[in-house]
């Protein structure tokens, strides 16, 4: 995106570099990433960030509405309702595609989720890249005025909230198998809070517990949350000493709720340039004639499970429940990395915290995924370089 940097990168850049890069992750924990990490940030002009932040406040505006729960509780009611849910999501996770549009680049939304994100890892991330860029001390992945110190303090706030490390955890399903356990490590570490899988969870009457190292048994005052329904429900072989569904005396960073009404079941009621043609299968009036020009998705699976990319009549025919699947139309993105063997394309990620006691969210880093294929994500294009997870840095 901005040439004169990207011809800087790409001559500092060499496979002995890369290799420091991977090291430096890789030592922190004897362990690398399950998903590839791309060779280079994302550099964002001025102008894409200008888009990048205009679409998320109207995005923020909407989410704000005062009817805004009224309008997602079908959401709720197509999935699972979990009890206590406060009044907004702690977390945003909010997906660009950065495509070309009648020969402009523009920034296209592509998901979002009241959800949590790689925080942690992301943080590092940059850390390590600086260390083996020294030229890239000129950017920052930021945004807000915001650097690392408040970033981690403002990460403290939302997930912490007014209580101890000790008395919040990260609850997980199985952590260890999953893909992004490399920031439960780094959250572990840079917040002090435990990792908990949900079959560790202890329960007395309404109260939650787990068992330290040394096994002492310790009350669970909030959970961040990073359990997903959609894998929950996939996995009855679990053995559960409580429910999601009980009332429990408990504080949550990010509301399992939120999962559900901040999705791509919003997507419909957007309308801006900078979001896409979306409707709900369950409302769709007739089906379009040029399908290939379109994605089906499911409302609420994560990590591009449930998309079929290209569509045929006969999937739309045999959906079961229409009203948990969503046609968008496709949008054409970009190769706006140069690499040296060619053009790279790119979603990013800006991501937003939103403590309780704040008015509104507060726009504050970001992570991107290199691809080029069809599909863009981190778990996509494996046997493929320059592709994977990176970072959008911004020119201070």
């Amino acid at each position: 995106m901005i040439s004169s940097v990207r011809e800087q990168f790409n001559a500092a850049f060499s496979q002995e570099k890369y290799q420091e890069l991977l090291q430096s992750i890789q030592k922190d924990f004897d362990f690398l990433p399950a998903f590839r990490i791309a060779e280079t940030p994302f550099f964002i002009s001025d102008r894409l960030k200008s888009q990048l932040l205009e679409a998320c406040e109207e995005l923020i505006s909407f989410l704000k509405r005062p009817d805004f729960k009224q309008l997602t509780q079908r959401a709720l009611d197509l999935n699972t309702e979990v009890p206590n849910e406060d009044s907004h999501s702690q977390f945003l996770a909010i997906d660009f595609g950065i495509c070309e549009e009648d020969g402009v680049l523009l920034p296209k939304l592509i998901e979002v989720q009241g959800f949590p994100t790689v925080f942690n890892f992301q943080y590092n991330l940059f850390q390590k890249l600086r260390s083996v860029y020294p030229f890239l001390e000129n950017f920052t992945p930021y945004l807000n005025g915001y650097e690392e110190k408040n970033y981690l303090e403002l990460l403290k706030r939302t997930i912490l909230g007014k209580y101890k490390p000790e008395e919040v955890v990260l609850l997980e399903i199985e952590p260890e198998n999953q893909n992004t356990k490399i920031d439960f490590y780094y959250c572990r570490r840079d917040l002090g809070i435990p990792v908990c899988c949900i079959t560790e969870i202890e329960k007395e009457g309404k109260k939650l517990f787990y068992r330290d190292s040394k096994g002492n048994k310790i009350q669970i005052r909030r959970i961040y949350n990073r359990v997903i329904f959609d894998e929950l429900n996939s996995r009855p072989d679990l053995k559960m000493n409580f429910s999601f569904l009980d009332d429990l005396d408990v504080e949550w960073a990010g509301h399992p709720n939120w999962y559900t009404r901040v999705s791509k079941f919003i997507l419909p009621y957007l309308n801006s340039p900078y979001f896409i043609d979306t409707t709900l299968m369950s409302e769709l009036k007739e089906v379009p004639q040029d399908l290939e020009n379109y994605v089906l998705k499911s409302l609420f699976s994560f990590s591009g499970a449930g998309v079929i990319f290209n569509v045929k009549p006969s999937d739309i025919e045999n959906l079961k429940y229409p009203d948990q699947f969503i046609l968008q139309k496709k949008v054409n993105y970009a190769p706006v990395i140069q690499a040296p063997n060619g053009g790279v394309k790119v979603e990013v990620r800006i991501f937003a915290l939103w403590p309780e006691e704040d008015e509104s969210p507060t726009l504050l880093g970001n992570l991107a995924r290199l691809s080029r294929g069809e599909m863009i994500g981190v778990k996509y294009n494996k046997d493929k370089d320059w592709v994977g997870a990176s970072i959008g840095l911004f020119q201070k």
